[in-house]
């Protein structure tokens, strides 16, 4: 999968995934650890958007009963509910499309650290990039602390290699901490779409999107399956804040 460096913006974004990396990198000697402090950082930075978008999520749960009564309601006139669904949700101060919007920031920052981890090891194509061929992020062989050989590597390539190699006990234990990694993706995806919704059909919805994206889990270097894994885990933690304050919130005026 080849993502052409198009405009100097985006030239500079890879530049900034790379650097702050690299950052990390030096203080805390592991190239995952320094995925999951780069993930940090960019879920803080996104705290007022993120904190907003989450509570749009909460609240569209929250009315999904109201939403179902008025399809209910008009379901022989699609554009008289198509009125009453946006008038109800300006009643409501309630953006439906409001949960997308921190996965949209966030997707050019996925796709850089996806650039950047294919070159990792690959002086020539850093040099390409404009980026430092001679930096210790640039070593061939970045692990996150053994547990995972090597977050530069795709599963697919440890399978192929393991093939190449002939099946082993060795082999299939190398491939372990990666599929395992695929395994947690796929449930970073569908966990959270399932906690801001009670509708069986979505969460269907997003069960079989979790298992289509198993294969991108399969092809995408495992450092970039990280910083998925680890956004979530922040994005789920986020979401059950949000409940919890908006719960005693509506206690204390219920009172």
């Amino acid at each position: 999968m080849q993502i052409p460096v198009i405009t100097p913006l985006w030239n500079t974004l890879v530049g900034a995934i790379f650097y702050s990396l690299a950052f990390f990198y030096q203080y805390l000697g592991s190239a995952g650890l320094a995925i999951i402090a780069l993930t940090i950082a960019v879920r803080i930075i996104l705290v007022p958007l993120t904190w907003k978008q989450t509570k749009s999520m909460v609240e569209m749960q929250r009315i999904q009963p109201k939403l179902k009564e008025l399809q209910t309601k008009y379901k022989k006139d699609p554009e008289k509910l198509q009125q009453e669904t946006m008038k109800f949700y300006q009643e409501n101060k309630v953006n439906p499309f409001g949960g997308c919007l921190p996965l949209l920031v966030q997707m050019p920052v996925f796709i850089a650290l996806y650039q950047v981890l294919s070159k990792v090891g690959n002086a020539t194509e850093l040099a390409k990039m404009g980026l430092p061929p001679d930096s210790p992020l640039a070593a061939a062989n970045p692990s996150f602390y053994g547990i995972i050989p090597n977050i530069a590597k795709t599963a697919q390539d440890i399978f192929q290699a393991t093939l190449a190699k002939g099946v082993t006990i060795e082999g299939i234990l190398a491939m372990l901490p990666y599929v395992v990694l695929i395994l947690l993706f796929a449930v970073s995806i569908y966990v959270p779409q399932r906690m801001t919704t009670t509708d069986p059909s979505q969460r269907r919805i997003g069960l079989i999107m979790a298992v289509m994206f198993l294969w991108f889990g399969w092809v995408a270097p495992a450092g970039v399956m990280l910083y998925w894994v680890t956004s979530s885990a922040w994005q789920v933690a986020q979401q059950w804040i949000t409940m919890r304050m908006m719960n005693r919130t509506e206690g204390a005026e219920a009172k």
